[in-house]
């Protein structure tokens, strides 16, 4: 295609987005509401995922041996744990540092356990972290099978449903989200539709004279671009602001460690640009959708 092909067709389509007025601030509105209602969605779908995946980090399993065992028998336990596929980290802990950790973990209460250190109650232990935290639940079910095993603990309860949670998150996320698209790629493909209907006269003479599908379609192509760019810039806006806000008044103020926000750099401006993205392909994508439907060329 020829520059100044081009430039005409970039003059019309942009033309158009000037020329229909009300239509236009509405397109553009719709594309506002949908992109910041998806960019808050993406921030807050990306970090929980970052959360989960901390919490599912920090995953494991703890295998308590049986009072009783011997050394010899504590050592095949070991190797037959080891020998376990999902295993990613093994490491043993004997009595004793599971009371220094239980009085540890318990602050000043924790001193009054130290009367134990001489008749030490607790079990020697195996600490499992999976190579992939959803397995946690298979290797406490392998693990119980074990001789020498006198309890598994892997919190079954909060792990499962920390693992539907995440799962259940990210599907309603998304179903959302592609919702929110769907509807602005509607109202764009209105706007354009107007469009075509107004210049109908104007295509089917350009039709008699020659002009191609493609070089009709051009206009209508730049005109949906627009609409998208120009509906992406308030929500980008918005977006890093109010991320910026948050990531460095709020990160500062929690209290656990495995809440962590994603780094406002390089995250607000992935996030900035996938909107812009998205913004451009509900515009193009609405186009497209209207020119294929309505335009009889």
């Amino acid at each position: 295609m020829k520059f100044k092909t081009l430039g005409r067709h970039a003059r019309e389509g942009t033309k158009s987005v000037w020329r229909n007025g009300w239509m236009t601030i509405s397109a553009v509105g719709a594309v506002t509401t949908t992109l910041l209602l998806v960019g808050v969605f993406l921030a807050l779908m990306l970090n929980l995922n970052e959360i989960a995946g901390n919490i599912e980090d920090d995953v494991e399993v703890k295998v308590l041996v049986e009072l009783t065992a011997d050394e010899q028998q504590v050592s095949e336990l070991e190797n037959n744990l080891g020998d376990l596929p999902a295993v990613g980290e093994l490491t043993y802990s004997s009595k004793e540092e599971e009371l220094d950790e239980l009085v540890d973990s318990l602050g000043d209460q924790g001193k009054a356990f130290e009367l134990f250190e001489q008749s030490n109650p607790l079990n020697d232990a195996f600490i499992i972290k999976p190579d992939n935290p959803v397995d946690a639940i298979q290797i406490a079910e392998e693990a119980e099978a074990m001789d020498q095993v006198d309890e598994v603990d892997f919190g079954e309860e909060i792990v499962q449903r920390l693992f539907q949670f995440n799962e259940y998150a990210r599907y309603i996320g998304l179903g959302l989200i592609v919702g929110l698209v769907f509807t602005a790629i509607f109202l764009i493909s209105n706007t354009i539709k107007i469009t075509i209907i107004a210049r109908k006269k104007e295509i089917g003479i350009m039709k008699l004279v020659g002009a191609t599908n493609a070089f009709i379609r051009w206009p209508f192509f730049v005109e949906g671009l627009t609409l998208g760019v120009l509906g992406s810039i308030i929500p980008i806006a918005a977006v890093m602001s109010g991320y910026y806000y948050l990531y460095y008044n709020l990160q500062d103020r929690i209290q656990f460690d495995f809440i962590q926000l994603l780094p406002f750099n390089p995250f607000a401006f992935q996030l900035a640009g996938l909107i812009l993205v998205i913004g451009a392909f509900i515009g193009v994508w609405g186009s497209v959708m209207s020119v294929r439907k309505f335009l009889k060329v």
